[in-house]
């Protein structure tokens, strides 16, 4: 017992006699909080065509993010993630749908913070929105004007066929043969890929306060 007092005691004493000692540590951090967004620009093309599950991908800060008077991630600062999730888009289950985790960020100065960030934004994906807190994309679907054209014209040409063949209540069937045949047309059509090229501009919003290690530079040499 008289020993682990006497440790407390020197640790107490030292803090005490060289206090730059005791705050060195939390000196030595950079803090990313949460709330902070982040601006990005891909550096890669994904797409729900040829991307799968697990797939990275790498991006490029284009806004610095301060705080507390200090840029903690400047511009030119590398976020790197994985596709976390990815589904087709499918002739009766729906649009397609993609969703990006972001997992580090590395700045120039070889900072590195472990991140958890949402996606809140897509800006360059034809068609494509973000549909949830978990940041997921979903794709355009297929168009709903597109199927009524479709069914409006098949419906025309059937009656037409119709009404040559048998006269007035043959325009009747055809109309009906032919809007349901457009109908089972368009349900066999997939919907269109989610694409991102490379350039799309992402945001994503930390979710939780991170820090990471401060990086000196070693001072150059007097000439």
């Amino acid at each position: 017992m008289k020993r682990v007092m006497a440790l407390i005691l020197s640790g107490l004493m030292a803090a005490t006699a060289f206090p730059a000692l005791a705050v060195q540590v939390e000196a030595d951090t950079v803090t990313l909080p949460a709330g902070s967004t982040m601006h990005v620009r891909l550096n890669v093309t994904l797409s729900t065509r040829t991307n799968q599950n697990g797939d990275p991908f790498s991006a490029r800060v284009i806004e610095p993010i301060i705080y507390e008077g200090e840029e903690v991630v400047p511009a030119g600062s590398i976020l790197e993630g994985r596709v976390a999730f990815v589904k087709e888009p499918g002739r009766v289950k729906g649009p397609a749908e993609m969703r990006l985790v972001a997992e580090t960020i590395t700045t120039p100065e070889e900072v590195t913070y472990s991140i958890v960030a949402g996606l809140e934004d897509a800006q360059g994906a034809e068609g494509a929105k973000v549909k949830d807190e978990e940041g997921t994309i979903k794709g355009p679907g297929k168009s709903k004007k597109g199927t009524a054209i479709e069914t409006g014209v098949g419906a025309g040409v059937g009656a037409g066929v119709g009404a040559i063949a048998a006269g007035g209540k043959g325009s009747l069937y055809g109309l009906a043969i032919g809007g349901l045949a457009a109908l089972i047309h368009n349900v066999s059509k997939k919907g269109k890929d989610i694409i991102l090229p490379q350039g799309t501009e992402l945001t994503f919003v930390i979710e939780r306060t991170t820090t990471a290690k401060r990086v000196t530079k070693p001072a150059e040499p007097a000439q």
